[in-house]
């Protein structure tokens, strides 16, 4: 586990990280990781082991004239390495970058409406300058991957941005699945998502990478909540069992480590995305990541080298951009999960400092209109002048 470290890109963009359970040391650390210079935006992800009003407050008063937005996590992946608590900080340079954001509040009432506003209002500013010296721009979300509302933000989002790619990952805490957090610009947030339009000169290619592949094995749900993500049948069956019956094991057996190892997979336009399990209730229903509903087909998945899958991603990425300068990334908890199960965390680590990787493990992951589980997703920038315009 990574106990702190901290990097500096050649684009400008910071990163620290700390694991002090002593608030003060920790905002200490954190300042002293980043070193001196000016941030117009300061991007927090943190474990729900902090107060996080308190942990806002204190790197507030550290950078008081920088605005600091984040989440909760289920884990971070810092310039050491990844670490299961703690505080990392990415901070975006006054040089190189334009960074716009705003919040939607009450995602789970309202949020399909307001997000479409926050993109419209945001992309607007993007429009708002000169022609001439407009420069590419990305969008970034963070949304409190608890509130069971990310298909429909996400989708929204991206309908109203149009062309800007979108990446980002849901909020978490911990294990825990009882609540996540959002912080936009010093407020402590529940029930909401964060959007950032990122402007800067320097090259970028957002991406995503999964490790699995179907088995013949289906699993159809016959009974669900699909308000709450809940899956209580599957083949007319308790929906655990059925499950557990599936992949070779009993419903005792079940928990997050045999959710990584054997996730369940959906067709969509030809191609397999994850739908993970995020827990095994006390009824033999299962909850879920993402969207679910009656009818739909599971196919039961098998992972596949995610070290190597991993790697050729990043590899292909920086012949595509000349280089990888950072990466800021959302990788679902079960891949960390997986990693660990099969003992290759070590080696994920270090191809993760190898590619300059930073950013949080994830409840689940955003790419364009789609929100996804078991992926890592996230924007690679390429090798830039620091101060670049």
């Amino acid at each position: 586990m990574a106990k702190g470290s901290s990097a500096v890109s050649a684009s400008g963009v910071r990163c620290a990280s700390s694991v002090s359970g002593n608030l003060a040391e920790l905002v200490m650390q954190l300042r002293a990781g980043l070193g001196p210079g000016s941030f117009q935006h300061i991007i927090a992800y943190f474990s729900t082991d902090y107060d996080a009003e308190a942990l806002v407050a204190a790197l507030t008063a550290a950078f008081p004239d920088v605005p600091i937005s984040g989440c909760s996590t289920a884990g971070a992946i810092t310039p050491g390495g990844m670490m299961d608590d703690g505080v990392l900080l990415i901070a975006f340079p006054e040089a190189g970058f334009s960074v716009h954001s705003g919040v939607v509040e009450n995602v789970s009432e309202f949020g399909v409406e307001r997000a479409t506003d926050l993109a419209r209002r945001l992309k607007h500013r993007l429009q708002a300058g000169d022609p001439a010296r407009r420069k590419p721009a990305f969008a970034m979300i963070l949304v409190d991957g608890t509130s069971n509302t990310e298909e429909s933000i996400v989708a929204a989002v991206h309908w109203a941005i149009e062309s800007v790619p979108l990446i980002g990952g849901s909020a978490g805490d911990g294990l825990t699945f009882s609540g996540a957090l959002v912080v936009h610009e010093g407020r402590v947030m529940a029930d909401a998502a964060v959007l950032f339009l990122v402007e800067t000169s320097v090259p970028f290619r957002i991406f995503k990478t999964q490790n699995f592949e179907p088995t013949p094995i289906k699993l159809v749900v016959t009974a669900a909540d699909a308000e709450r993500r809940i899956v209580k049948e599957l083949n007319a069956e308790p929906a655990a069992r059925e499950y557990a019956s599936a992949i070779g094991l009993l419903p005792d057996d079940l928990g997050p480590f045999s959710f990584a190892s054997y996730p369940l997979v959906v067709k969509v336009g030809g191609n397999y995305y994850c739908r993970s399990i995020r827990n095994m209730n006390s009824d033999g229903s299962l909850s879920f990541f993402c969207a679910i509903d009656e009818g739909l087909v599971f196919t039961v998945a098998r992972p596949q080298d995610m070290l190597r899958g991993t790697q050729e991603t990043l590899e292909e990425i920086a012949q595509e951009i000349g280089g990888i300068d950072l990466v800021i990334g959302f990788d679902c908890v079960l891949r960390r999960l997986d990693a660990e199960n099969r003992q290759i965390r070590h080696q994920m680590d270090e191809l993760y400092r190898r590619f300059g990787v930073v950013g949080f493990h994830s409840y689940g992951e955003q790419f364009n209109a789609m929100h996804l589980n078991q992926t890592l997703t996230g924007i690679a920038f390429g090798k830039a002048a620091s101060g670049a315009r």
